[in-house]
Order: C-alpha cells, then sequence, then structure tokens
C-alpha cells in the first residue's frame, strides 16, 4: 500500500521487566510491553495510568504567574469590574472560554466573551477587540489559547487601563507581553511539570487554582471536564500525564452527563445512543465546534457550549452542522484545485515540502487542505490565501518534523506567526510569498530526515491469533483514551490466511470483509480492511499474508473482537529498527 511497517522488538531487559510487570498485574507480558514503551515501569505507575485520579492533578500554583492571576481575579470580582473572557476561534479557544465563563459567571453578572472574527480580527488578540473591551468598560481581560506573542495589543489596552491575564500554551517569544500575568507552561521559565496542556487545559488550571484559594468545592469545576476533553483531542496535545487524568474523567462526563451545548451536539453528530471515544471528538465533535470559526463566527460555537436550554442548544447545533456541509464542500473543492496545483509543480519529486498559494481560496480551510496535502503527499505542507495585500497561511507536518521551527525560521518576513510541532499559522505581505517559499522549502531539505519522508506504520507488537483473547482485548481497552504520546496501539501478524469467507463489500466494492486463520491456531478472526479492495485477489488466492491492525469492537456482534486492517502486504516486508 505504499506504506512501510517499523517495527522495534523489545529487548531483553524490556522482556524481562514485561514479565515481572506481568506477574504482579495479572496481565498479558505483550501489554505490559506497551506500558513500558510508555514510560510506565512498576504496578503502581501502570495503576494511575489504568485509573487515573483527580486527586493526582498537579497543584495549579506551581504554574509561575498563578497566585498573581487569582490575586488580580479576586480583585476585579471584589471590586465589581467588569471581565472579558477573550479566546480563540478554534475549539481549544472556544471550548476554553465556554469553561471560564460559565465557572466565574456563578460569582459574577459583570462578565462577557469575545471570539475574535477569523476576517475583521485576524489571530489572537486585536485592536479591536481591545476597542470593544473598553467601549464596554472592561477592566480585565482574560485571554485563552493566545495572547502569548501579542506584545503590541496588550501594551494597547494597558493604555487604556485594561489589564491582562495571558493563559495560553504557545511556545513564547523571548519577550513576552506586558501582562499582569502570563500562565503558560512552556515559559522558559517554567516551574510547572507538565508542559503539554491545551489551552483549555490553562484555563482549567487558573479556575482549579481560583476554587482552591476561595473554598469552592473542585466538583463544581470538575463538571465542565468535557470541554477540557473536547479540547485535549481535538488540539492533539499529548495524552498522558495530566491531560491523560483530565481527558479521562472529561470523556466520563461526556458519555454520562454532558453539558447541554455538547449534548445537542452529540444528538446531531448521531452520536446519542453510542459511548463517544476520542476519536468521535476527533472526527465528529470537534470539526462542527470548529465549522463556527471557520466559515461564519467562532462565537457561535461558544454561545452554543454555554446554552442551557436543550431546545436553543439543538438549533444552535443544526446550525453548525449546516456550517460543517459548507465546509466540506470548500474542503473537497479546494483540496482537488490544491492537487492540480501540486500536480503541475515543477520537479515535485525532489522537493521536501509543499507550499502553496491561491488568492481565491477560503482562508477558514486552509488548515484543513494543508493537513490534506501532508497525508496524501508525506511532506510538510503550506497554503495560503490572501485579503488585498496580506496573505494567510496555515502549516502541517508528519510526524517528527517540527513545522513551527520552519516557519519562525521565515520570521523577517513575517508579520505574525504561532502554533505547534505539527501546526503552524501565519501572515505576511503577499509580495515576500515567493521568499518564504524558498526558505521554507530550503529549510525543510536541510533539516528533514530520511525517515519523516516516509509514511510509515508504527507497529508496537507481534501478535499470533492465539494471543487474542477477550481478556486480552478487555485489558487493552484501558489504555483509553488515545492521543499523541498514547497512540491506540498497532499490531502485526505474520502469515495469515483468508477462512475462505472473506469479500468485497461497500456501496462502491471498495472495502474487504475478511475471516482469517493464521499458522499457529485454529482461531477464526473477523476483520475489515476499508478501501483495500485491490488486496482481494491476493487474499482469495490462498497464499500468506501479513498484516497490521488495531483491535476493535465488532459493532454488528456484540462481545466479537475485530480486526480493523490497516495495511496487508503479500510477504513480510516489516522493518526492523536498530536497537539501540
Amino acid at each position: 500500500m505504499g506504506q512501510k511497517w517499523n517495527y522495534q522488538p523489545p529487548t531483553s531487559k524490556q522482556k524481562e521487566e514485561a514479565k515481572r510487570l506481568s506477574e504482579e498485574l495479572d496481565i498479558s507480558p505483550i501489554l505490559c510491553g506497551l506500558l513500558i514503551q510508555r514510560g510506565i515501569k512498576s504496578a503502581a505507575e501502570a495503576k494511575q495510568f489504568f485509573r487515573p485520579k483527580l486527586s493526582n492533578l498537579h497543584d495549579p500554583f506551581l504554574m509561575n504567574d498563578m497566585d498573581v492571576a487569582v490575586e488580580r481575579l479576586n480583585k476585579a470580582l471584589g471590586r465589581k469590574e467588569r471581565i472579558l473572557v477573550y479566546g480563540d476561534y478554534d475549539v481549544d479557544g472556544t471550548t476554553a472560554v465556554a469553561l471560564v465563563y460559565k465557572f466565574l459567571q456563578q460569582f459574577s453578572l459583570n462578565i462577557d466573551y469575545y471570539i475574535p472574527d477569523r476576517n475583521e480580527d485576524g489571530y489572537g488578540i486585536s485592536k479591536r477587540g481591545v476597542d470593544y473591551a473598553h467601549s464596554t468598560g472592561v477592566k480585565l481581560i482574560i485571554v485563552l489559547d493566545c495572547g502569548i506573542k501579542a506584545i503590541e495589543e496588550i501594551a494597547y489596552a494597558k493604555e487604556k487601563g485594561i489589564d491582562f491575564i495571558v493563559c495560553d500554551h504557545h511556545v513564547p517569544d523571548e519577550k513576552m507581553p506586558c501582562a499582569v500575568a502570563i500562565l503558560n507552561p512552556k515559559r522558559p521559565d517554567s516551574t510547572y511539570p507538565y508542559p503539554h496542556l491545551s489551552g483549555c487545559g490553562v484555563g482549567f488550571k487558573f479556575m482549579q487554582a481560583f476554587a482552591q484559594d476561595n473554598g469552592i468545592p473542585a466538583e463544581q469545576l470538575y463538571n465542565l471536564l468535557d470541554l477540557v476533553a473536547v479540547s485535549i483531542a481535538s488540539d492533539l496535545v499529548p495524552n498522558m500525564g495530566e491531560n491523560r487524568i483530565l481527558s479521562y474523567h472529561g470523556i466520563k462526563q461526556l458519555n454520562h452527563n454532558a453539558s447541554t451545548g455538547l449534548k445537542a451536539i452529540i444528538q446531531v453528530c448521531g452520536l446519542r445512543e453510542k459511548e463517544i471515544t476520542i476519536n468521535d471528538i476527533i472526527f465528529k465533535i470537534g470539526p462542527r465546534i470548529n465549522a463556527s470559526g471557520r466559515i461564519q463566527q467562532g462565537k457561535v460555537a461558544v454561545d452554543l457550549l454555554i446554552e442551557t436550554n436543550l431546545s436553543a442548544a439543538l438549533a444552535m447545533s443544526e446550525q453548525i452542522n449546516e456550517y460543517n456541509e459548507t465546509r466540506k464542500d470548500l474542503d473537497k473543492s479546494m483540496t482537488e484545485e490544491a492537487n492540480r496545483i501540486v500536480a503541475e509543480l515543477e520537479n515535485f519529486d525532489e522537493k521536501r515540502a509543499i507550499v502553496i498559494f491561491n488568492e481565491k481560496w477560503h482562508r477558514g480551510v486552509i488548515g484543513i487542505v494543508a493537513s490534506r496535502l501532508t497525508e496524501v503527499y508525506h511532506r510538510p505542507a503550506v497554503v495560503m490565501t490572501c485579503t488585498d495585500e496580506m496573505a494567510t497561511g496555515s502549516a502541517r507536518s508528519v510526524s517528527g518534523f517540527d513545522v513551527y521551527k520552519a516557519i519562525e525560521s521565515c520570521r523577517p518576513l513575517l508579520e505574525n506567526f504561532g502554533g505547534h510541532t505539527y501546526a503552524a499559522g501565519f501572515s505576511l505581505l503577499v509580495k515576500n510569498i515567493p521568499e518564504f517559499k524558498k526558505r521554507f522549502e530550503e529549510y525543510v531539505a536541510e533539516n528533514i530526515r530520511p525517515e519523516q519522508r516516509d509514511s510509515t506504520i508504527e507497529i508496537e507488537a507481534i501478535l499470533d491469533f492465539r494471543d487474542i483473547t477477550r481478556k486480552f482485548f478487555n485489558d487493552l481497552k484501558k489504555f483509553s483514551p488515545h492521543g499523541p504520546d498514547n497512540p491506540k496501539p498497532i499490531f502485526c501478524t505474520y502469515g495469515v490466511y483468508d477462512y475462505g469467507t472473506s469479500k468485497v463489500v461497500g456501496r462502491k466494492q471498495e472495502h474487504i470483509k475478511l475471516e482469517l486463520v493464521d499458522n499457529k491456531s485454529s482461531n477464526v478472526i473477523n476483520g475489515i480492511a476499508f478501501g483495500q479492495s485491490q488486496q482481494a485477489r491476493y487474499i482469495k488466492s490462498k497464499q500468506s499474508f501479513d498484516i497490521c491492525y488495531t483491535l476493535e469492537d465488532n459493532t454488528y456482534k456484540h462481545g466479537e473482537v475485530q480486526l480493523q486492517i490497516e495495511s496487508i502486504h503479500p510477504q513480510k516486508k516489516v522493518t526492523e529498527k536498530k536497537q539501540l
């Protein structure tokens, strides 16, 4: 299928550690090997991993400036100052604003929220937003999921008598804004033990500190963890450490007692009768919340997330669903145009990056198109559009390559930029696009490693079908919720055969429904291979082949395990990494 399979067999030491852990925990040594790969080497750590406890959350006052931030918020509430909660227009920003606004609304009616308009304000804090705050008598702005680079805008607010508390998780520059407090676990001087919080996660820690300082029961805040889980999944931050605790309990909340707004989205997504997973958030819930900021106005998403009337929330969710349908249409047409541009690029096979521009593209969708290009061509991709003389760009990356640093290398050409390792955004003058393209491509060519240029499947363990028992699968499910640093494990089995009943299925006959056996047991295992019908002839030829897959619940046969097959190879093609 054009993908390499990488497997790093365990060392002798890792095998011994897995065996010891297996005896202590009474779970398969194979699964204990997965724990060790995630840095979990003791029974106590494993129990904490499988059953994350809210009591193990870090003390929020370990974060730099937290005491100052809480003191300023207390003062604002005591003086009945007007407070504005300000956030980015994506899922992380809107969930963060909804969380902080909903929590503080219990203690003050003199509170408002603001989500920048993608076209009128641009990304992050704008002078337009500050002017709005000033015109409505705001004295304190709590900004979430942005602000760490808003030096001019926060100075402008200060001139107007407005204080800022910045709650961000993006990488700061050497110079930081003149805010009253800057809560950011990625500060170079950070004293906080966990650096990978989402923007909503930072907002949660601020509210946790505020609650502790004022003797407010933690349960009042924990009721909002469904918003934090949505932010963690959608922003693709690592799902280990503190994020695992937050997402674990947030998904429980989402399934059993979701807030009214999220309950309405769940219903519109067709998920009401289903146990919601991280994948449901990433592919169904998150895109709908995002669609309002991409197509219309991000404030609509916050309006929904804070709504308490289910009928009103359902009507708003239907509207957001329409935005999402519009987004999908734009995504499809723009991706087709982008692929045509790529097909016409000179010497494309020699290029290590993709940089394309179209002045007519919708700026709210360019990030999605960049993601599509990265998935198809497996190279860092930048997609740009413009309004008048100013271009806006979105960058996405491949596994292991820091696209934020690549964008940062072009800093002299940029008006503004920000982001993470795998996703970044920026603006620049249209006249600077050719030079930007040249510098970005040169940086990528010089810094990307050969293995980062290949589409690879990382295999965590080799299984025989006899290993796949109900207990094995039940123990495996305890590894969820998954995400970066804790991916859903992909397994490999060598030398499997068609049981004789595999067949092509799907409206366009594009999938294969499989019944397989291997040569070490008589177990017949069901599987589904989406979009791989071209392999059917080989499978039916009775020859052996190798598969890599994840293990899933069979939705049609309750209680049965099913293989979701990622890739099929006629013969063993696993590239074993060198052991260190």
